[in-house]
């Protein structure tokens, strides 16, 4: 049998798996505590901020398809961008088109694993597929010219996009998108977890009021940009370009967990 005709039935039967999974693990997520979701916190986040709009779900995984594509063709690997955005988002602005009765679309399992099973079909062979058949040669010039084009698309016109978005929703959740925002950029090099996060806080603050939940939830998202900032060795960074100090203590821990930034 012809190598790309290989390539290519395989990859519909994977990928009508993956975006069968993927898209009901997702919309299961809106039903959790009561069933179990499969599915990460910033898609959840990220389908949110799309506010149910078909076209923002489309653009929002258009963006990242770029990205995808020239890492299948330089590298001959699918990025998580294709099961935690790119079809998510596309079977969501499917399911959305002609109707936005959200539970009987974007939060039903059934009709989000039918559409995301398309969508992958055609999504996972259109990568494979178009990545085998191009030579060599050209799959350098490809990563050359479209990983630089998608990496400008991801930073920084998707932070811009997602701290208009948060501002546009209201006092607080600009607030609280602008902060997190730049707190991300510093310590994961990315604003668009930090807005996201901030509109969800915004939001739930706007909807519930200084709840135990949303306190909890504040709480959760401190916790994670201190994390996330000591495994980075960012704050042993922040140290020495104030030119200050670095507590012994605090290299000794950094060193005994591994997490000494790399100079």
């Amino acid at each position: 049998m012809n190598e790309t005709l290989t390539i290519a039935l395989e990859s519909m039967v994977i990928g009508a798996l993956i975006g069968f999974g993927a898209s009901a693990g997702v919309a299961r997520m809106f039903h959790a505590p009561k069933v179990q979701g499969m599915g990460a916190f910033r898609t959840l986040g990220e389908l949110n901020a799309c506010e149910n709009d078909p076209v923002a779900h489309f653009s929002f995984g258009l963006g990242f398809f770029f990205n995808a594509w020239a890492s299948a063709v330089g590298t001959g690997a699918l990025t998580s961008d294709v099961d935690h955005r790119i079809v998510p988002h596309w079977a969501a602005a499917l399911s959305m088109t002609k109707n936005r009765n959200l539970d009987e679309t974007l939060h039903n399992p059934r009709r989000m694993a039918a559409y995301g099973a398309g969508v992958g079909l055609v999504l996972v062979t259109v990568l494979n597929t178009t990545a085998a058949s191009i030579p060599h040669s050209l799959q350098n010039v490809a990563a050359d010219v479209l990983g630089p084009a998608s990496e400008w698309l991801i930073n920084p016109v998707m932070p811009i996009v997602f701290w208009m978005a948060a501002v546009d929703a209201g006092r607080r959740s600009g607030g609280w998108g602008t902060v997190l925002g730049g707190l991300a950029h510093v310590v994961m090099g990315n604003a668009v977890p930090g807005i996201v996060l901030g509109i969800v806080v915004g939001k739930g603050i706007d909807d519930l009021g200084w709840t135990r939940v949303t306190k909890a939830l504040a709480g959760a998202v401190v916790l994670l940009f201190v994390g996330s900032a000591f495994l980075r060795g960012v704050d042993i960074q922040l140290l020495q370009q104030m030119k200050a100090d670095v507590p012994h203590w605090l290299s000794r821990l950094h060193d005994a967990t591994g997490t000494t930034p790399t100079k």
